[in-house]
Order: C-alpha cells, then sequence, then structure tokens
C-alpha cells in the first residue's frame, strides 16, 4: 500500500480511544477518520475528543466505505468473531483487541476470513510491544539467564467489572479480561504450549453479585505445565483498589528477570522512621502507554509494508484455548490436560 492508510474506531470505550488518540494524532502515517459505537453520545464524544465528524452507530455501515483501509475493534468479546470476520471480507485490516473471541472456533472462524480475504489480523497483546518487555525476552533469546525453567506472571487490576463482565457466558471470566496478557506472556517467554492446567478462583471482592452471578470470581491462580518443560503460574484478580499490578518473574539454569513496574514515578521517599513510601501506579492506561503506540505503529507497518503482525490470530487463539480450560479446571476442580 503506498498510500497513508485510514483507519476506523469500532467501539468508543477506555481502551478503544487509547488507540484512537495514537492513530489521530501520534501516528504519522496513518490517520483516524471515524468512529463506530452503538451509543451515539459516546460516539459523539469520541468525534469531539478527536476533532472528526465522522461516526456510525453499527460497525455495517463501515464495510463498504472505501476509504476505510483498516479497523481497531475494542468492542466486547462476544461481538469479535461477527464484526472481524465482515471486516476481513470487506478487505479492511484489522487490530482486534483481546480476548480474540469466546471460543477456538470463533478465533478459527476469524483466521480463515483473514486468509480467505489476504488482509492482516493483529492480537492487541500490546505487553509484546513494551520495552520492558521486549528487552526481557532479547535477553532469554541472548542466553543471559540459561535455559528458561519457570515462568510467573501476575496482573491485578483496580477497577470494579462491569455487569457483563460479572456473566462468565458473555465475558470467560478474569481468567480472559485480564489473564489474557498473562496467558500469552507466559507462551511468549516461556516460548511452548500448555501440557497440562490446574487452576482455582474465588470471589472476594464483589460478593454481593454471588446470588446472580454465582460463578463468577475476580481472583484466579493457574498453574500449568508447558509440554517443553517450563512450569508456568498466572495470578489474575480485579477491583484490586490499591493500583494497577502487572508483573514477570523468568526463572534460568543459570538467572533470573524480573519485568514490570509498579510504581508511578522512579522516587521513594525514605523518612526518619525507616519507612519508603511511593506511589503506586494508577492504571494499566499509564503503564502501558508507549506500549500501545508501539503496537498501533506495528499495526500500520504491517499495512504498508505487507508484513505479518508479531502477534497474530493463532496467539490469540492459543490464549481462549487456555482460557477456556482453566473455566473447566476452576468448575471441575481437576487437572485439565491438553
Amino acid at each position: 500500500m503506498n498510500k497513508k492508510p485510514k483507519i476506523c474506531l469500532v467501539g468508543a470505550g477506555r481502551a478503544g480511544m487509547i488507540h484512537a488518540v495514537n492513530f489521530r494524532s501520534r501516528i504519522q502515517n496513518a490517520d483516524l477518520v471515524a468512529v463506530v459505537d452503538p451509543f451515539e453520545d459516546a460516539a459523539k464524544k469520541a468525534c469531539e475528543t478527536l476533532e472528526i465528524d465522522r461516526y456510525y452507530l453499527d460497525y455495517k455501515q463501515v464495510l463498504n466505505e472505501d476509504d476505510i483501509d483498516g479497523c481497531v475493534i475494542v468492542s466486547p468479546t462476544k461481538y469479535h468473531r461477527d464484526i472481524v470476520v465482515a471486516c476481513a471480507q470487506a478487505k479492511k485490516h484489522i487490530l482486534c483487541e483481546k480476548p480474540m473471541g469466546m471460543t477456538e472456533q470463533e478465533c478459527d472462524d476469524m483466521i480463515a476470513a483473514v486468509d480467505a480475504n489476504n488482509v492482516k489480523l493483529q492480537i492487541g497483546f500490546m505487553r509484546r510491544h513494551d520495552e520492558s518487555f521486549r528487552q526481557a525476552k532479547m535477553a532469554i533469546d541472548n542466553g543471559d539467564i540459561g535455559e528458561v525453567i519457570m515462568v510467573k506472571s501476575v496482573s491485578h487490576g483496580p477497577s470494579k467489572p462491569h455487569e457483563w463482565m460479572l456473566d462468565i457466558s458473555k465475558s470467560n471470566g478474569v481468567l480472559a479480561e485480564i489473564g489474557s496478557h498473562d496467558i500469552d506472556a507466559v507462551r511468549w517467554f516461556g516460548d511452548g504450549e500448555f501440557e497440562s492446567l490446574y487452576a482455582i478462583a474465588g470471589n472476594y471482592k464483589n460478593k454481593e453479585a454471588a446470588a446472580k452471578y454465582p460463578d463468577y470470581y475476580d481472583t484466579v491462580l493457574m498453574t500449568g505445565t508447558f509440554k517443553n518443560g517450563v512450569q508456568v503460574c498466572v495470578d489474575a484478580a480485579s477491583y484490586s483498589q490499591y493500583g494497577y499490578d502487572s508483573r514477570v518473574e523468568i526463572l534460568g539454569t543459570e538467572g533470573i528477570i524480573h519485568v514490570g513496574r509498579n510504581t508511578a514515578y522512579n522516587l521513594q521517599v525514605i523518612k526518619k522512621d525507616k519507612s519508603i513510601n511511593s506511589t503506586f501506579i494508577d492504571s494499566w492506561r499509564t503503564l502501558f502507554k508507549d506500549a500501545y503506540l508501539r503496537e498501533d505503529e506495528h499495526f500500520i507497518e504491517c499495512i504498508l509494508e505487507d508484513k505479518q503482525p508479531s502477534v497474530t490470530g493463532v496467539d490469540g487463539k492459543m490464549a481462549v484455548k487456555i482460557v477456556k480450560a482453566g473455566n473447566e479446571s476452576i468448575k471441575s476442580k481437576q487437572i485439565v490436560k491438553l
């Protein structure tokens, strides 16, 4: 492609607007020209923020717009399959936020659609574009810590979940909404696929939801073994309230890597009573701001240079597969073999 790609945002929520601002004002070789959101107030507000005047209430209205080259899908997960397939059939390149879909079959449908129509599909695991995560992967690949033995990934989100997230049939639970990033991280750093896993979970901070949503859990711990022998652990929780917490530890035969930070500033105040004060980071939007930008830049680069995205539909599908297996383990209280 020789022209500057024109992008449409589908879903004007928190994550959607991070992408939108990037494409509108921070990426020089692309432009965001339209927004789709079923709630007109949200669509209008997004247009005001982005200083554009083109919005739609239904993504299907975008499919025949020839000047739109790519769509960024940031809708609730249950709609991803239909939107992605339709956009692919309309020859639109696609950046789809995680989780990719609700089931492996939905992911397969998406992969088949983009392959059949020769368009790009990138999945929004932005941590792979974070400089600290990239440096950690480079150190592993260089053999700096020997062979990887164990990968532990932690994500604690501060926000109280929206009601649709409480319904496991609609959200696939915290393991999907938050833990998808951790599942992708352990696959990436451990360079392997799950052979078996075991997960435990509970609702500790949203007990008022238990009557209507008895299967909901706000905290989950999943351990597993890869086919290559690497041991893994995923620790995910919502409504942590103390702040946003994202960390990874990679243990090797000859060393260890710690990835991530939880302080908002590179500052500690140490008082005469020996106490140490620092400000905890408040949001994933703050911690991974630059990673989102690099992720969006990579999407445009793949369109312009006809490159394969570094995070593919297969990566998205594997995370969905592990989420489903983890939820099965939570229900059955048994080890699940894959």
